[in-house]
């Protein structure tokens, strides 16, 4: 019995979410086909010039703004931002501090806080 390894793919739009872009910035050809993980690990590995652009200057995703902004996708949303942005669009934010942006900030540092008290906790028992 012989094993035929086939050829893993992915659809366009999970291609783009492992790369972290935003998949309508993505040149036809990337959006229209399908993308074997050979191919997605040689553009994490090399990237092409359309891909290092939309890194660097976006539009970004939702995980992308939330991350750069230090927010969460929920707290995006609940400061009215439901569109991807650019890195330009996201420094601005980051200049002007809106007071929603201020309080999401804050309430991630909460919960960061609160998941590492957690964890030392848990940390604490398994040691004992």
């Amino acid at each position: 019995m012989t094993s035929h390894q086939t050829t893993q793919t992915m659809k366009p739009a999970t291609a783009a979410k492992k790369l972290g872009v935003y998949l309508e910035a993505t040149p036809a050809e990337f959006q229209e086909g399908v993308v074997s993980r050979a191919e997605l690990n040689a553009l994490q590995a090399e990237p092409p010039q359309w891909l290092r652009d939309l890194r660097a200057n976006g539009p970004h995703p939702r995980p992308v703004v939330a991350a750069k902004l230090g927010v969460s996708i929920a707290g995006l949303a609940r400061g009215g931002v439901t569109e991807p942005l650019t890195t330009e669009e996201i420094e601005a934010l980051k200049q002007e501090q809106p007071e929603w942006l201020q309080k999401e900030r804050a309430t991630q540092a909460e919960v960061r806080k609160e998941a590492a008290r957690l964890k030392q906790r848990d940390a604490e028992r398994q040691d004992s």
